[in-house]
């Protein structure tokens, strides 16, 4: 197993003095952590696979993706990978078109990568929602998950607001004003709440 971020140890410590409900869920999943690709194409394709669409479902079809790309998800590839091919491994033409977009601007260089780790996480958003297809929640998910920034907190996240809901006993949706309450509660490591908020009500470990 991977190693999890540097401030993960820190983090449970923290919140879990903050928060008494997360302090629990910490304790059950406590050698559970988030877990790094470190690999920027595969973690953006990831994004866009998963969009509006449940974990399993995602799983699903990038497994079979992953087949037509004999496991090597690389720019090349998905540029070389027909549509109706892509097509039947699940994906959308909306959702292909956007990969294929990536692995071009990918291939070509247009995308930076190395120079989102100098910015900001407001920046980095902006700079990587300008890609066709990624939207906040793509962006988010590759702030948490390729750049393992500590403090994101995405709440057009459905597992995420599943589970606030589901812990803090609160109807569905919760109410801006809650998860502003919440989102400062957990303010410098919101990251580690959501991954733990997702964990407990799924025992998959979500990766990007």
């Amino acid at each position: 197993m991977s190693k999890p971020p540097k401030y993960w140890h820190k983090a449970k410590i923290s919140l879990s003095k903050r928060d008494p409900i997360l302090k629990k869920i910490i304790k059950q999943y406590n050698k559970g952590h988030l877990t790094t690709k470190n690999n920027p194409f595969f973690s953006l394709c990831r994004t866009i696979v998963g969009q509006q669409i449940s974990v399993k479902a995602a799983d699903t079809i990038w497994n079979r993706l992953e087949t037509k790309c004999k496991k090597k998800i690389i720019p090349q590839k998905i540029i070389k990978l027909k549509t109706t091919s892509m097509k039947k491994a699940g994906l959308s033409r909306q959702k292909i078109s956007y990969l294929k977009n990536i692995a071009k601007s990918f291939k070509n260089k247009s995308f930076d990568v190395s120079s989102l780790k100098k910015m900001d996480d407001v920046s980095a958003i902006d700079y990587i929602t300008q890609l066709k297809g990624l939207g906040i929640w793509s962006a988010q998910m590759f702030l948490m998950f390729n750049l393992n920034r500590p403090d994101i907190f995405p709440t057009k996240d459905i597992g995420l607001i599943r589970a606030i809901s589901k812990n803090y006993k609160k109807r569905y949706p919760p109410s801006e004003k809650f998860l502003n309450k919440i989102s400062n509660l957990h303010s410098g490591y919101r990251t580690v709440f959501t991954w733990y908020m997702w964990r407990s009500i799924d025992p998959t470990d979500v990766e990007y």
